[in-house]
């Protein structure tokens, strides 16, 4: 297998986590509420897989409980921000000293302790023989062909339905959605609780597939760089996908620089993709100056019926 193979299914492995904590940002923020808290919710996440793997041995109830937490710590974000209109950025940042405070504390007693399995794996024999792409999609794992899957419907969700042209109405302005009929306080809090469910099973992933045990701070910032996709991808799921496998990329290149003997530093090494997470972020703010630029224009504006703006 050559180099560039090799990269491109780390890419993917790396990317999986990345690409679910955006698109549960996406979902967050087109309801108009900011999600700053990606980082708390993952490892939130990834410390209660490993809590309920290691102590019941069962994978289903690992992700449920991970999934189940997440959304709850959603919820008290959507009441913060929604029913008590508190100030979101410091709802987000507060969502992640907290879950990475909690973390810490309850991860004490696993930490190091190995997982009893990882995720299984489903094998597409008819793409095996296929060059390039039997590797890369031949033996994937189930939450990466769940995430893929997901930004499918996604799409369809948020662009081709019903209920996706209600949740743009709430973001970009939730005064014309309330005079429609659309219950605002609902779908926010609907759709904050799924992102913060989606965010906590990105957690999950980086234990079962990337990193198969506990260690405090086991996402290293990978929290921030999905908020930063989210602005990135424009709020938009397809290209969250190239988003996160291009950062998924970055941050498989540094390992594989090591592995051919560079005499670089690991420390500069794994600094590439917050590196360029900075400039790709001011490169498009350049670019894309005097251009509208996606996002839900009521994006951290509290909705009050009947007040106007």
């Amino acid at each position: 297998m050559d180099f560039t193979t090799q990269l491109l299914i780390a890419a993917i492995s790396a990317g999986t986590p990345l690409l679910l904590a955006t698109l549960g940002g996406i979902l967050t923020e087109r309801a108009g509420i900011i999600q700053l808290g990606a980082e708390g919710l993952m490892l939130m996440g990834a410390v209660t897989t490993c809590i309920v793997y290691i102590r019941s041995g069962n994978l289903i109830l690992a992700l449920l409980s991970a999934v189940a937490i997440t959304a709850l710590l959603g919820m008290v974000h959507s009441f913060l921000c929604v029913t008590l209109r508190a100030n979101q950025t410091m709802s987000g940042l507060a969502m992640t000293l907290f879950g990475s405070g909690l973390s810490a504390y309850v991860g004490k007693s696993i930490s190091g302790i190995p997982l009893p399995g990882s995720l299984p794996k489903l094998d597409l024999e008819i793409l095996k023989p296929v060059p390039v792409l039997g590797e890369l999609f031949g033996r994937l794992d189930m939450l990466t062909w769940f995430s893929l899957l997901l930004v499918l419907v996604l799409h369809l969700l948020i662009h081709h339905t019903s209920w996706g042209l209600h949740l743009r109405a709430v973001g970009d302005n939730p005064a014309t959605a309330d005079v429609m009929g659309i219950r605002v306080q609902l779908i926010r809090y609907c759709y904050v609780t799924a992102g913060a469910a989606l965010i906590g099973l990105a957690g999950a992933d980086m234990v079962l597939a990337y990193a198969p045990t506990w260690n405090e701070g086991l996402t290293a910032g990978r929290g921030w760089i999905a908020v930063g996709l989210v602005i990135f991808a424009r709020w938009n799921p397809l290209r969250a996908l190239f988003c996160a496998y291009f950062f998924g990329a970055l941050d498989s290149l540094g390992f594989r620089i090591q592995l051919l003997g560079s005499a670089v530093p690991s420390y500069f090494l794994k600094m590439i993709p917050y590196v360029v997470t900075i400039l790709v972020l001011m490169y498009l703010g350049y670019r894309n100056r005097n251009k509208p630029s996606g996002t839900p224009e009521s994006l951290g504006t509290p909705y009050i019926r009947e007040q106007r703006f």
